[in-house]
Order: C-alpha cells, then sequence, then structure tokens
C-alpha cells in the first residue's frame, strides 16, 4: 500500500483519483469553431505525439531517486526561496530544437507538447508576467518555446503547451491543495488574482509563438477536495483560449470524463478503459470527445539519473497500437536532460519506432478503432474500406475475429502475401498465416465492401 501512494505521489501529472460529484459547470455554451472541429480531427488522424517534461528540476535528475523527477521540490520538502537557486545554474548549451523536432518527427510523430510551466511555477519561456522565468531568471538567456515553436514551423510538426494549473512558487495560489505545503510561502494569497496571473501567462503563450495546437493543463485534481473545486474560472479560461486560438484544442488532464469547453480527452499511463495506474477514475468513463494516452519511457517523466527501467520499442509500439485500436492516440514523454539533450537511450527507442511506422504507418495514421473490439488477438483498426486487423498473440495460422462485414481480400501488411478468407455464422477466419515469430505486431490488411 505505501509502495502504491508514494507511486501516486511521484507522478508527474496527477495523483491517484478518487471518486467525487460530478464535475464544475465550464464553458457551457461553448460551440466550437470550424477551425476547431477540423482540429479534432486532424489530431485524431495524427495518432503519434512526444511529451516533453523538461524544467528546473531536470538539474537535480531526481537526486538518486527513481520515483523523483519533477516532483522533487513537493516531496523533498525544498521551499521555494531555496529551489529559486536553481535557476541560476540551468543552462542548457547543448539544447538544438531543430535537432530535438527532427528526432521526434522521425520516430513518426505528428506532434509534441512541452511544459511551458510544470507544477514548481517556473515560465520555460519568456514571460513579461513574472520574471521566475528562464529568459530572465537563467544564465542561457534564451526562450527554448520559442526556438522550439520555430523548428516545428520548419518541420510541420505540431507544437502544444502543458500549463500546470497548481503553482508550488505563486504566493497567491492559496488556499493550498492536496500538495505544497512545504514551500515556505506565506499561508495567505489572493486565489482570484492567481488565477488572473495564469490567465496573463496562457495569453503570453497564445500570441508570442504564432498558431499552436493547443493547451495541455494539468493540476486541476490539487483541489478536488477542497472549496475552491468550483473556482477555476475554467469558463473564462476556456473562452480565452479559444478566443486568442479558435483551432487550438483544450484538454484538461482531471481524471474525467471532459468537461464543458474541453476539446478532446487524455488518459494518464493506462489505455483508455483501464485503470491499472490508479489515476484515471472510474475506468468506464471515456467521453466522446478524441481519445489520447500519455506513457513514459522508463519509470520517470522528467529526467532521471538513476531510472534504468526503460521501456523496450516493441513494449511501446505495442502501447501505441493498443490505443490507436481503441480510437486514442499515444503520447509518448521523454525527460530532455539539464544540458538540453535528449538522453540517447530514448533517442534509440526513438529510431526504432520510427523504423516500425515507415511499415506499418498506414495501419495507425488516419484510422479510428476498427470494428471488432480489442481482445487477446490484439486490435483492429480502419480508414475507409480497409480494416487492420493487429495480431498481438501468437496464434496457429488461423485467427477468427467476430466480424459480419463481407471482406473483399485480405493480405499481410508487411510483404504484401494473401490471407485466407473464410466468412461463417456471423465471423470470419484467417488462415494461412506466417507464426508470430519475433514479430512485434502481425498486420493483416482487410478490403471491405460497406
Amino acid at each position: 500500500m505505501a509502495a502504491a501512494i508514494m507511486a501516486a505521489l511521484a507522478s508527474p501529472i496527477g495523483v491517484a483519483a478518487q471518486s467525487t460529484p460530478a464535475p464544475p459547470p465550464a464553458a457551457s455554451t461553448y460551440t466550437p469553431a470550424a477551425a476547431n472541429l477540423a482540429a479534432r480531427t486532424w489530431f485524431q488522424d495524427a495518432k503519434f505525439g512526444v511529451f516533453l517534461h523538461w524544467g528546473l528540476y531536470s538539474e537535480l535528475g531526481g537526486s538518486g531517486s527513481p520515483g523523483l523527477a519533477e516532483w522533487i521540490m513537493q516531496e523533498n520538502k525544498i521551499p521555494a526561496a531555496k529551489y529559486e537557486r536553481l535557476a541560476h545554474f540551468f543552462n542548457p548549451t547543448r539544447f538544438d530544437a531543430d535537432a530535438w523536432v527532427r528526432s521526434f518527427k522521425d520516430a513518426g510523430a505528428r506532434y509534441i507538447v512541452i511544459t511551458s510551466k510544470h507544477h514548481d511555477g517556473f515560465a520555460m519561456f519568456g514571460s513579461k508576467v513574472s520574471r521566475y522565468n528562464v529568459v530572465d531568471a537563467t544564465p542561457f538567456k534564451r526562450d527554448p518555446i520559442a526556438e522550439l515553436a520555430a523548428a516545428c514551423r520548419r518541420q510541420g510538426v505540431k507544437l502544444f503547451f502543458y500549463y500546470s494549473q497548481l503553482d508550488w512558487h505563486n504566493p497567491d495560489y492559496f488556499p493550498r491543495g492536496r500538495t505544497g505545503h512545504t514551500t515556505g510561502r506565506p499561508e495567505a494569497g489572493n486565489w482570484e488574482r492567481y488565477l488572473d496571473y495564469q490567465d496573463a501567462q496562457l495569453r503570453e503563450l497564445l500570441t508570442q509563438y504564432g498558431p499552436i495546437g493547443g493547451i495541455w493543463f494539468d493540476g486541476w485534481w490539487d483541489q478536488e477536495k477542497t472549496a475552491l473545486r468550483d473556482r477555476w474560472r475554467l469558463d473564462r479560461t476556456y473562452a480565452l483560449i479559444h478566443s486568442l486560438q479558435p483551432a487550438a484544442l483544450i484538454v484538461n488532464n482531471h481524471h474525467h470524463a471532459p468537461f464543458p469547453g474541453e476539446d478532446y480527452q487524455t488518459f494518464e499511463r493506462d489505455l483508455p478503459g483501464e485503470n491499472t495506474m490508479g489515476f484515471n477514475g472510474d475506468k468506464a468513463t471515456i467521453g466522446r470527445l478524441p481519445l489520447e494516452m500519455a506513457e513514459t519511457m522508463n519509470g520517470s517523466w522528467g529526467f532521471n539519473l538513476v531510472d534504468d527501467n526503460y521501456k523496450s520499442a516493441e513494449t511501446l509500439v505495442r502501447t501505441m497500437v493498443g490505443a490507436a485500436g481503441r480510437n486514442a492516440n499515444f503520447l509518448l514523454n521523454t525527460g530532455p536532460m539539464p544540458n538540453g539533450e535528449i538522453q540517447p537511450e530514448n533517442l534509440a527507442t526513438f529510431q526504432a519506432i520510427g523504423e516500425w511506422m515507415k511499415r506499418h504507418g498506414e495501419s495507425i495514421y488516419g484510422t479510428r478503432g476498427g470494428p471488432v473490439a480489442p481482445g487477446d488477438y490484439g486490435v483492429t483498426t480502419q480508414r475507409g474500406d480497409t480494416v487492420y486487423v493487429h495480431l498481438l498473440r501468437a496464434h496457429d495460422g488461423r485467427v477468427r475475429l467476430p466480424l459480419t462485414a463481407k471482406v473483399r481480400s485480405a493480405r499481410l501488411l508487411d510483404g504484401g502475401a494473401a490471407v485466407t478468407v473464410t466468412a461463417r455464422d456471423g465471423a470470419v477466419e484467417l488462415a494461412g498465416l506466417p507464426p508470430l515469430g519475433a514479430a512485434w505486431d502481425q498486420v493483416v490488411a482487410l478490403q471491405i465492401r460497406r
């Protein structure tokens, strides 16, 4: 039990969700603009994104604990005044935005989500609202968000901004929620003034860096059990975002079905419909908006010196396939090192994923969840008249699926060899399949009649 609690608290995105009353009202009159609806379709087609957790906490590298990274200020009870000193040492001279974007694009990613401000309150962009930002408070003196936005434009990758509603540094974030009680701030503050500060920073993010993909919120859960739960002014904040950039998508990692005004739903380290990590509340609560799942490459979100529990490229590809079969995107996280480079272990994994995507990407990009529900065999995806059967488990050369559509032809996606199809009793049997062997995913493309 203690280990489970620590794992929940160490999560950089959330804490273990509990059942709660209905979500608060937010933007109840929101009608998505045409540009927003088009962006939702683009998002669903994109299928694969890269998440970046990068900030002052990266310098500490978890301090020798595999369970710590961007939550180190909270977990190690570092006072805000002491934590501020990290800004004096943050100088990522090896940061190369174009190299980052090139690596992620080569892996097959179509969008990037980067932490513009995490729970520690430090802005990783040039903010005029607060001098506690990477341009004014560090020897780096550069705006990595601006450089990344420019690189994304050059290379045709969309950029989203993660923004933490929770803030362990700003004194106006008061009363405290579940966290932030050991930062040495005065036990006083002005909640409305904090929300004005939050919205002012969001305005900067939405006006300084050109068109963006959207805002990825986190931290609402910090006040879930307090009187402030319904005082986030989500309607006002969401309206601000949609007014400044109508095509920008809003997601909030609050672990509930989407609130009014949000444009897609994300799941933390679980496939939609699952709750093995304990973050996603009622695992059956899946809304009707586009879906996404976020996953780590090891056990940490931010850079961690000793967390070598890396997931294999095979495991991550299978997870991406599982997400696609559940009609969801896959957002894969890496924590850049404090010098501005991506860990070499992660770059190798991205390269391996990219090689797989070159051969099998047509069964992922632009698809939706297929007509056969996920099961022991694997999953299905679909684009138009093509159903892709992703076989993820060993078989004896025959696989039976509860598919009633008439199948015109079947072929292996890798190599194009024909597969025998027999329809009977409301099901389809695929025969003549080679052994799965060492393949990460055996994909059969079925041409169906509408």
